[in-house]
């Protein structure tokens, strides 16, 4: 039997030690230094001006829609349905309307030509979502977007140090949203970080990540300016948007100061992981023309090349058999258009009419790929699932 979880412990023995130093000496365990170390850390690896800490990948996204709905008004945001619930329930929470449009099989993230389509007067903003290590970015979404001011957000939670053309994903939207979620490259147990180079966005950002309060924003003349239009509230507890609580802590923090450290080797581990899977399936049987470049994969897609409902049994019955922890649908359980949440959003769009998205939700499936995951249980899993008729 394999036994192949879907992530081996992602908090090593070394993180462990130093939280532990952390907590017999110091006293102070909720936001503070040590988040603001870590936030500059992370903007120095990414190579963005501004990071904002939050307590998880999805906060960051309902953060980053409720900045943007702030700053800019409600409209349209163009979205894909393949990716985690909370890129569509954010754009719902801030006010906004989704526009879904289906993805490309190469690299899991929206069709660009389905994208330009779909843009009108009314869009605010784009949600790119970088699909299980894959990139995703498209060089035209980018140009629109600067041509005619659109907000392009980067959904980069199951991506760390994937790039395109050489540089990080991440970097080319106005604001890039990173999950350190457990089984994602990185962990700090729960947690997630909202980057941007927009100092009125980074302002907006920290005043919703902490109820919405002046004194979170980080600009002193902003917020003596301020302070002095209302005159009438104590200014400690001016609160200038309707915010959250949705700050982090200093014990998160000091694990993602360690494990930082070793995200650059570890995601070449994953790469070198994803090009022995992939190169090792049957090409006949299984989908293998995903996009090559850039990918930082943190888990093996397995996407049949046909609509063979009894191969796509039988593979999810050789998987439980040999105790593989595996996802039906990829990314989010597949077509999130077939959600309840969605269908009382959504009514009267058919989830069939998203061919790729559908059909990786219904021949599609993903396994765990992480560092230290054995090269030999990798080939072994290929092989079994060669056999599999």
């Amino acid at each position: 039997m394999l036994n192949i979880p879907l992530m081996s412990n992602n908090i090593s023995h070394s993180d462990i030690e130093i939280l532990i130093d952390f907590l017999r000496n110091n006293d102070r365990f909720t936001n503070g230094p040590k988040v603001r170390e870590f936030e500059k850390a992370w903007s120095d690896w990414i190579g963005m001006k501004y990071s904002v800490f939050v307590n998880s990948g999805s906060s960051a996204n309902f953060i980053t829609l409720a900045a943007i709905r702030e700053l800019y008004g409600s409209g349209d945001v163009i979205v894909s349905p393949l990716g985690w619930s909370s890129d569509l329930a954010s754009i719902i929470a801030a006010g906004m309307n989704p526009v879904v449009v289906d993805v490309e099989l190469s690299d899991l993230a929206m069709r660009e030509e389905e994208v330009l389509s779909k843009i009108n007067d009314n869009t605010k903003a784009i949600l790119l979502t970088h699909v299980l290590g894959y990139d995703g970015m498209k060089d035209r979404i980018q140009s629109i977007c600067r041509e005619k001011g659109i907000i392009l957000v980067e959904d980069v939670c199951e991506s760390h140090g994937a790039t395109h053309n050489g540089k990080k994903c991440g970097t080319f939207g106005t604001i890039s949203n990173f999950s350190f979620y457990y089984a994602h490259h990185m962990s700090t147990i729960e947690g997630g970080m909202i980057c941007t180079d927009d100092r009125e966005i980074y302002r907006m950002l920290r005043m919703f990540r902490s109820h919405g309060m002046l004194r979170e924003c980080d600009d002193p003349d902003y917020m003596d300016t301020m302070s002095k239009k209302y005159e009438d509230i104590y200014p400690e507890f001016i609160f200038m948007v309707p915010g959250y609580n949705m700050r982090s802590t200093e014990l998160n923090a000091v694990i993602g100061l360690n494990q930082l450290k070793r995200l650059d080797e570890n995601v070449k581990r994953r790469r070198e992981n994803y090009d022995l899977f992939l190169s090792g399936l049957n090409k006949e049987k299984y989908y293998t023309d995903f996009k090559h470049d850039g990918n930082s994969n943190y888990a093996f897609v397995i996407l049949l090349r046909k609509k063979y409902k009894y191969l796509y049994e039988h593979v999810v019955g050789m998987l439980k058999e040999e105790n593989v922890e595996f996802r039906r649908g990829t990314a989010g359980g597949g077509n999130l258009t077939r959600q309840p949440f969605l269908k009382k959003v959504l009514a009267g769009i058919d989830p069939a009419d998203f061919v790729n998205v559908d059909y990786i939700h219904h021949y599609g499936l993903y396994t765990g790929n992480y560092p230290d995951l054995p090269k030999e249980k990798i080939m072994t899993l290929t092989q079994l699932l060669n056999d599999v008729e």
